[in-house]
């Protein structure tokens, strides 16, 4: 089924630990990913259902697999946490996918590792559906991000809050080195084990770097540019992780992690949904922000590689850290100058958009819609823009300033329009929509989430049969709070 290349469990022994998956009752199999298995070149057998099941759900383990949970470390809001690892995950092995890179395939759920921390390593079912629906929703979107190639019943039970059924998620990933996994040989002051992780990164994520002048510098500032890019996408679509510790940021700039994550609904730059951030360290508006904290951390883990004169090393992390800020703010801007249909640029654009955010604030407006419907506005329907407002008036003050910065480019009306849609998606994940497939997936219904994920496939598109999908929640429909799910 999967033509293994293992790269990773060919490093010292002391970066993972050698684990086979626990076998479970009654594995089933309810989504598979054939599209995305096809661009791995993995060959799924549907004629024997029940051993693909016990294979991806770690029953059977493929010929080529080498099991192994990686070692990482982490600051969980911002407390360092000398020892995490893959506590209810187990990286069955690497493919090299059809266009040649290099793919992880690990299995969420599969039984504990020598890093459970007393916990069982399994997952329920609700949190295994949305990581599947997220990931792939994220991709649709056009945001770098893990994959679902499958999700399986286990047929037992697991115990949280209350009793939950059991699943297994299959995730791909470019890789899974994280900001952490740096952190677990710096915190042992194994300077050795760093240089062999930054060795392999290079050679894994960003071979270019291998002939630059100083390579660990370069693998520095490549992070940093990947990270300052993906949250200016987060941000455009409204997307709040809830859980940027920095074992759930990946060196490859990959979203990973779909835990406690939500969308804005009306737009609140200090939004918060993540049931475990009591504090609002990682609300929406604070995430440019986190990044590069988490950004300084992995700076600080490389120290000893940039340069032998500390003094030095410090100067050349903070030059980073700065153009961090500055790589970030440019993303920023020119994601949401896309938004507002902007194909040039001009002083004052960043004033046009905050003045639009904060239109958005004060009118409740919902975020996707809101963008959504400019479109509508561009070709004359400005009442579907408005009606996005509980006080439309300065919406409508907005409205005049964005058509005179407009004038400044003479774009064709249809042209305008089409781009604006392009960039703005009329369906996302919506929270709601995601706790109703989820709540009757739990009751044995999974009709929710195959409409769902079928929404989801094409979010740029108005189709009429999903309409529902694109709507904000009704008052008693809406979702205030999002768990973690371990």
């Amino acid at each position: 089924m999967f033509q293994f290349d293992n790269s990773y469990a060919r490093l010292p022994d002391r970066f993972f630990a050698s684990v086979y998956p626990e076998p479970v009752e009654g594995p089933k199999l309810l989504k598979f990913n054939a599209e995305l298995a096809e661009e791995l070149g993995v060959e799924a057998d549907f004629s024997d259902p029940a051993r693909l099941a016990a294979i991806l759900a770690g029953n059977v383990v493929p010929p080529g697999a080498m099991p192994i949970a990686m070692a990482y470390a982490g600051h969980q809001f911002g407390n360092f946490v000398p020892q995490l690892g893959d506590g209810r995950a187990i990286l069955l092995g690497e493919v090299v996918d059809r266009n040649g890179k290099r793919r992880d395939i690990q299995l969420k759920g599969a039984g504990p590792t020598p890093y459970s921390r007393r916990g069982d390593g399994r997952a329920a079912l609700g949190p295994v559906l949305r990581e599947y629906i997220v990931s792939e929703a994220m991709n649709a979107l056009g945001v770098p991000a893990t994959r679902a190639l499958a999700a399986v019943a286990t047929g037992e039970q697991v115990y949280r809050e209350t009793v939950e059924q059991g699943a297994v998620f299959v995730r791909v990933a470019a890789s899974h080195v994280r900001i952490g996994t740096f952190q677990f040989f710096a915190a042992r002051g194994d300077n050795d084990g760093i240089k062999l992780l930054a060795d392999y990164v290079i050679e894994r994520h960003y071979p270019e770097l291998k002939t630059a002048e100083n390579p660990y510098l370069a693998l520095l500032q490549g992070v940093a540019g990947r990270q300052a890019d993906l949250i200016a996408r987060w941000m455009g679509i409204g997307f709040i992780h809830g859980v940027m510790n920095t074992d759930n940021m990946t060196i490859s700039g990959e979203t990973i992690d779909f835990g406690p994550c939500a969308f804005l609904d009306e737009y609140d730059p200090m939004k918060v949904f993540s049931s475990i951030d009591q504090g609002g360290r990682y609300a929406y508006r604070n995430q440019p922000g986190i990044g590069q904290w988490n950004i300084a951390r992995l700076a600080e883990c490389l120290l000893p590689l940039l340069d032998e004169d500390e003094e030095k090393a410090v100067e050349a992390a903070n030059a980073v850290l700065k153009a961090f800020g500055e790589r970030f703010q440019k993303e920023w801007i020119g994601v949401f100058r896309a938004k507002i249909g902007l194909a040039t640029e001009a002083d004052g654009d960043g004033e046009l958009i905050q003045a639009l955010l904060a239109a958005m604030h004060e009118g409740q407006a919902d975020f996707t819609l809101a963008f959504r419907r400019l479109a509508d506005a561009a070709e004359g329907g400005e009442g579907a823009f408005l009606e996005c407002f509980a006080d439309p008036d300065k919406a409508g003050a907005w409205l005049v300033g964005w058509r005179e910065r407009l004038t400044t480019e003479a774009r064709p009306v249809g042209e305008l329009a089409d781009a604006l849609r392009s960039v703005n998606p009329a369906v996302i994940p919506r929270n709601h929509k995601v706790q109703e497939a989820l709540s009757a997936a739990n009751y044995g219904d999974f009709s929710f989430f195959e409409r769902l994920l079928e929404a989801l496939e094409k979010p740029f598109e108005e189709r009429p049969e999903f309409v529902s999908y694109m709507q904000p929640p009704k008052p008693e429909e809406r979702v205030t709070q999002t768990f973690c799910g371990t």
